[in-house]
């Protein structure tokens, strides 16, 4: 199976999970709001945790509970992110953002519901099948999206818009570590985490991973089609951020994003040809457009 195709395939089963799980929910806007702002993603964290659980032998019918919990809480970050106090943007995924299409109280209210979601999800009962795992799976999740995580690293980005002097290469990578890395860690961990046993050929696999993702990020801002990403771009330049195109030089980015790509892939050894999705997906990263 292409990445592509595992992509979309992962994509359907969180929204259908997701869907389900909201259907009893109120008919208010901040339900609607919340709904809008899992459309449209690439569900890579959700494809990492499904495929992490498969290598351990969790089903999807458990797996997906993670799977869509990371889902939720990378919305939520999401939309916060698009507030006009954060990055202030009006486009997200091809759609406008949650606060363009109802309001700020309805958008700040939203990604709250998300965060509070994606905890429920990941902890249910159906989903890890013990619950020293679920707590697990919790318990790194807080870690992995709080102040010492992607809170973390949105705080840095932010403050480095005004800062004297721009970030220096190790600053970036520090910064975009919690930010996008942390998350993307968590998903590829999750399925290890699962059924107990050692994430650290995932963990190696996820943090080569993140950094592989937000390098192709830096460059598919400062060289990609905004129509074709679904998100206003050239923002980096503009806001005047370090970023490792800017450190690197786009031939620079490009083959250190292969390189991690590699690392990547090289960390799934022991895990043999069964690991081939998550090789076909550390691919997929730097080849996107969107």
């Amino acid at each position: 199976m292409s990445a592509t195709d595992l992509l979309s395939r992962a994509a359907a089963s969180v929204a259908l999970h997701i869907d389900g799980h909201l259907s009893d929910w109120p008919d208010a806007p901040v339900t609607h709001a919340m709904r809008h702002a899992l459309g449209g993603g690439k569900a890579l964290r959700g494809a990492l945790v499904l495929e992490g659980g498969r290598l351990h032998g969790m089903p999807e019918p458990q797996a997906i509970w993670p799977a869509a919990g990371i889902e939720a809480l990378h919305a939520y970050s999401l939309v916060h992110d698009d507030l006009p106090a954060m990055d202030d943007d009006d486009l997200r995924r091809g759609q406008p953002t949650v606060h363009v299409a109802w309001d700020e109280a309805t958008a700040i209210l939203a990604g709250d519901a998300l965060q509070s979601l994606a905890f429920e999800l990941v902890c249910d009962p159906r989903g890890a099948p013990t619950g020293e795992a679920r707590s697990d799976l919790a318990l790194s999740l807080a870690r992995a999206s709080g102040g010492r995580g992607m809170v973390l690293g949105q705080a840095l980005d932010i403050a480095a818009e005004t800062a004297d002097a721009p970030l220096g290469l190790r600053q970036v990578e520090e910064l975009q570590s919690a930010k996008t890395g942390a998350l993307i860690v968590w998903a590829a961990e999750a399925g290890a985490r699962m059924a107990g046993a050692d994430p650290a050929p995932l963990s190696a696999y996820g943090t080569a991973l993140g950094r592989a993702f937000q390098i192709a990020d830096d460059l598919l801002d400062a060289t990609g089609d905004a129509q074709a990403a679904g998100k206003r771009l050239r923002k980096d330049a503009e806001a005047g951020k370090a970023t490792f195109v800017e450190l690197l030089g786009i031939e620079g980015a490009k083959a250190r994003a292969n390189a991690l790509v590699s690392d990547a892939q090289d960390a799934l050894a022991p895990y043999g040809p069964d690991a081939d999705p998550l090789r076909a997906l550390a691919r997929f990263v730097i080849a996107r457009n969107r």
